[in-house]
């Protein structure tokens, strides 16, 4: 069993499907994906992945979601987590809460719905390069 995860938090459970769907096509076994649907189910994912001495990679979040916006989400995780490397996903985000994300939560990317799988597997793996 692989001890590497990619993390997709987002409120939609057809998004997780798809992106999930889209990360194992092409980048196969080698990563856990794990999914939450709210950024507090998405802090409990993390930590007890973190717990079971797996690394949390890469968090792909969704920013409107119910609760925590994703800005103020990956914020948090990377005060906790700066090594994740994070990227929001998004079809609504402001301008000011993508540049917030990647002033205090080193956002690496931000990609737009509806995103290509193309788009997504190359900023993973950019991503991934940067670790």
């Amino acid at each position: 069993m692989s001890n590497k995860a990619i993390l997709c938090v987002d409120d939609e459970a057809m998004v997780l499907e798809s992106i999930v769907e889209q990360l194992e096509k092409r980048l196969g076994e080698e990563y856990i994906y794990e999914t939450a649907e709210t950024a507090e189910e998405g802090f409990e994912v993390i930590e007890e992945l973190v717990n079971d001495n797996v690394d949390v990679l890469i968090i792909v979040s969704d920013w409107l979601m119910p609760g925590m916006k994703g800005d103020e989400f990956l914020i948090k995780v990377h005060q906790k987590f700066p090594g994740i490397v994070n990227v929001m996903l998004t079809g609504q985000a402001d301008e000011e809460a993508i540049k917030r994300a990647k002033n205090l939560a080193n956002l690496h990317a931000c990609i737009f719905k509806p995103w290509s799988e193309e788009e997504l597997v190359e900023t993973i793996k950019t991503g991934l390069r940067k670790l």
